[in-house]
């Protein structure tokens, strides 16, 4: 069957998809455009506790789950965390992982590079922020009856989510910060998740605090990222 609206491929509808064209001297501005705005973009660890509506952070977890997944699994969940309370078990546990980290996991050289951005175990952020979003991995789903069902390329996929959903803040006007505290099997015991669901990356949002900075670094140029073969 085949209309102007679908067509059926192997039994299952697919739908008209049309996207704007632009010309190439607008093609060239937006991506130049979008670029500038992306190269603004910084990893912020000083955060304001100033309110958010959560129609904004609604909106940004609806932009990260257009990203593409495996057969369209979409194997992610992202919690979004507003308790106080909360937000403090969660930094009490992931500071507790960061000092082992910092003691005794992490190589000289690791340390050694962390230097120019001057971390350390303390991460106050994770209660000054006035969200934090969660974002879990679902290497299966399981059904009514307690079987397991697989998805697939669910590290590629909930990765691709997580760009997006970076990009999303950051259009929106807010700061965030990649954080994974290893181990994070902490989160899935104070969120109780289900046991399908696995921490991938926690993501403090907020507005910047008054008096933010941020390590000098810059961005590998082009000629160091891409090749044109």
């Amino acid at each position: 069957m085949q209309t102007d609206d679908f067509i059926l491929v192997n039994g299952h509808k697919h739908i008209f998809y049309n996207q704007e064209e632009v010309s190439e001297k607008e093609m060239l501005q937006r991506s130049e455009d979008y670029f500038n705005r992306c190269n603004k973009r910084r990893s912020v660890r000083d955060f304001s506790d100033k309110e958010i509506p959560i129609e904004v952070i609604e909106n940004i977890v609806k932009s990260a789950s257009t990203a593409p997944s495996g057969a369209n699994k979409q194997p992610w969940t992202f919690c979004v965390v507003k308790s106080s309370e909360i937000k403090k078990k969660i930094r009490l546990a992931a500071e507790e992982e960061e000092r082992k980290s910092y003691a005794e996991r992490m190589s000289e050289e690791w340390l050694d590079d962390l230097k120019h951005i001057g971390t350390d175990a303390n991460k106050p952020f994770l209660e000054t922020a006035p969200y934090l979003i969660i974002v879990f991995k679902r290497p299966y789903e399981i059904d009514v009856e307690g079987k397991k069902h697989p998805n697939y390329y669910v590290n590629e996929s909930v990765g691709l989510a997580c760009g997006f959903l970076i990009s999303a803040i950051h259009n929106a006007g807010l700061v965030t910060l990649t954080h994974t505290p290893s181990p994070m099997r902490f989160l899935e015991q104070i969120l109780e998740r289900p046991s399908n669901e696995r921490a991938f990356l926690l993501l403090p949002v907020g507005y910047k605090a008054a008096k933010t900075y941020v390590p000098a670094i810059e961005r590998k140029p082009l000629d160091e990222v891409m090749e044109l073969y």
